[in-house]
């Protein structure tokens, strides 16, 4: 089984709120769970073998976040039969295109 999720955490209506240091701190909350993540300009893609881990994960960031309201987004694909690493998902579809994923712009 493998679970992949996207999560954004970000504060939210707090002027004091130091925006970057706040996200810095929900990223650093990730490391006390057993997930691996990565960190992209709107969301951190976090991959794990088990769904309670995940959602332990994203309150945690969401908890660490330090302002008056904070706004979270959660999103999973839970792989019940198979395993499939994130890298894996975006191999399949490179195969597809026959080339990367990505712009060369």
């Amino acid at each position: 089984m493998t679970v992949t999720a996207m999560l954004t955490v970000a504060p939210l209506d707090d002027a004091e709120a130091d925006f970057d240091a706040e996200i810095a701190a929900a990223i650093d909350a990730l490391e006390e769970f057993d997930v691996r993540y990565e960190t992209h300009p709107m969301e951190t893609t976090i991959e794990a073998d088990d769904l309670g881990e995940v959602f332990d994960a994203a309150q945690a960031a969401t908890e660490a976040i330090d302002a008056s309201r904070t706004i979270t987004n959660l999103k999973i694909d839970h792989f019940r039969d198979e395993d499939l690493a994130v890298e894996e998902k975006v191999e399949r579809v490179e195969t597809h295109l026959g080339r990367d994923a990505v712009s060369d712009r």
